[in-house]
């Protein structure tokens, strides 16, 4: 299949002619062909278009995974609408300015989800729709849309983006990183070739779908023909029961997933004897090693970001330990200086990027589009080093970047500040990241408290959990008398992080 003109519809309607009995997706008691989940698109996209949604029109969901995410991801790439996914996870101001910033033509919402979005104004959508079977107030049934008069496909090309997925704010709306057809068709290739899928392979998608892990992964294996094993939410003990009962050869986590999983697995005494591979990130090396050892399996890692649909390393970590792999095929990626120049190998720099896996460019911000993309090359706001043989280190964020990896979430340490600091009591705030055994990182506030004030840390973790989402909210709390300053004023991040790091 030619990745020139290959869209995520097109790779459907491929696999529903070249596999169209073989199972597409499996949830719960139900299997869904490959033949049946393009009958299903097809029905949504006209339903879609009666709907008044073309293409670049953005669909905003705020869902859990499940086939119906799915068969609205491709419905939308049929017609060239844009699927806008919103974490769940989010705190309800945060959700709201993701979907102002979409400005969508159609909502689709889970249930258990509308409490999210109560006291929101969304009187400017057109069209606001539920998944399930009953309907609500202001809302109608995705299910009563679905239309048999089937229709042609637009002219979507791979140019076209695809999706848009949130990325860390920085000022307090999350970005929206614009990933067209072509970037999905080449991180599925490449996992495709990466990995040997074939149509015999089956992958647990448990990932949220919100996510491009979640994403690139599940479109991969359906670029293989295989099959998607879908997870509503992450349930570990299910989770070790699927593997065994759908033989899974493929698994992808972020921390603590896959310890919780070895967990379950050696509660439930499962085989696992299908499993043939993990991708993961910052998952602690003692778990890692337990994985290969108890399981059989290969642990694969990499380097990578939304901005690069997902990847630009990868490895076996038995090839190189240490190290993020070497950068994909197709790929370019030097490590730079901050006058955009490469410097000499073992230098540490910048890790910058160009190639068919660069997303498009940020939604409707063309000043962080242009400075990401400056000389021509993706600059990440990593900083890395690689070797004579080419492989990447990873050594850190650089300053202006200032990102927390929390179980697999971004999180800037800005939007949490700006929580903390509405407090009364707080005069300033410094928010860093610190070492956890559990979530690879752990956001830690160090705050100054107005003179004369006293408020405690649960108050002050408790206050920032209902502005922002739980999972950026501090986990601990230091105080002190003065933050350390720079000569311009500003808080000397690093001496806090010396001091509380």
């Amino acid at each position: 299949m030619d990745l020139k003109t290959k869209t995520i519809y097109a790779l459907f309607e491929h696999n529903a002619q070249a596999f169209g009995q073989s199972p597409a997706f499996i949830a719960g008691e139900e299997t869904v062909t490959y033949a049946q989940f393009l009958e299903r698109v097809d029905k949504l996209a006209a339903g879609l278009s009666d709907h008044n949604v073309s293409k670049g029109d953005r669909v905003c969901i705020l869902a859990q995974n499940s086939v119906a995410f799915m068969e609205l991801l491709v419905a939308c790439a049929k017609i060239g609408a844009i699927l806008y996914p919103v974490n769940w996870r989010l705190a309800a101001d945060e959700i709201f300015g993701i979907i102002s910033l979409a400005d969508p033509k159609m909502l689709v919402v889970d249930p258990e989800f509308l409490s999210q979005l109560e006291g929101a104004d969304l009187t400017a959508i057109p069209t606001k729709l539920l998944f399930g079977t009953e309907s609500k107030l202001g809302y109608g049934l995705l299910t009563e849309i679905y239309n048999d008069e089937i229709r042609s496909a637009e002219a979507v090309e791979s140019q076209d983006p695809a999706a848009i997925i949130s990325t860390a704010a920085t000022g307090g709306v999350p970005r929206g990183a614009v990933l067209t057809h072509g970037n999905f068709a080449a991180v599925s290739s490449l996992f495709v070739e990466s990995f040997k899928l074939t149509p015999e392979d089956r992958f647990l998608a448990v990932l949220p779908f919100f996510h491009i892990a979640g994403l690139n992964n599940s479109l991969g294996i359906a670029w293989a023909g295989g099959a998607n094993v879908v997870m509503e939410t992450f349930d570990p003990a299910l989770g070790a029961k699927l593997i065994d009962d759908h033989q899974v050869t493929l698994i992808g986590t972020f921390p603590p997933m896959l310890e919780m999983l070895l967990g379950a697995r050696e509660q439930l005494e499962a085989s696992w004897s299908s499993l043939k591979y993990c991708f993961g990130l910052l998952n602690p090396p003692e778990v890692v090693k337990k994985f290969i050892i108890d399981v059989g399996a290969e642990y694969w890692t990499g380097f990578g970001q939304t901005e690069t649909s997902g990847i630009a390393t990868f490895l076996n970590v038995a090839e190189k330990p240490g190290s993020a792999g070497k950068v994909v095929p197709n790929l370019e990626l030097r490590i730079a200086n901050s006058a955009g120049e490469e410097i000499p190998v073992g230098d540490p720099g910048e890790i910058t990027v160009k190639g068919p896996l660069v997303f498009a460019g940020y939604w409707r911000d063309e000043d962080a589009t242009n400075f990401t993309s400056r000389y021509g090359w993706h600059h990440t706001g990593d900083v890395g080093k690689v070797d004579e043989e080419g492989y990447l280190y990873y050594i850190g964020r650089k300053p202006e970047k200032e990102l927390i990896k929390t179980g697999g979430e971004n999180v800037y340490p800005a939007e949490v500040e700006h929580a903390v600091r509405e407090l009364a009591e707080v005069t300033e705030v410094c928010v860093i990241g610190v070492p956890d055994e559990k979530w690879g990182e752990a956001v830690k506030a160090v705050v100054e408290l107005a003179e004369g004030k006293t408020i405690t840390a649960e108050q002050i973790i408790s206050a920032a959990g209902e502005k922002i989402a739980s999972y950026k909210k501090p986990q601990q709390v230091d105080f002190v008398n003065k933050l350390p300053r720079l000569e311009n004023g500003e808080i000397d991040r690093m001496a806090v992080k010396v001091a509380h790091g």
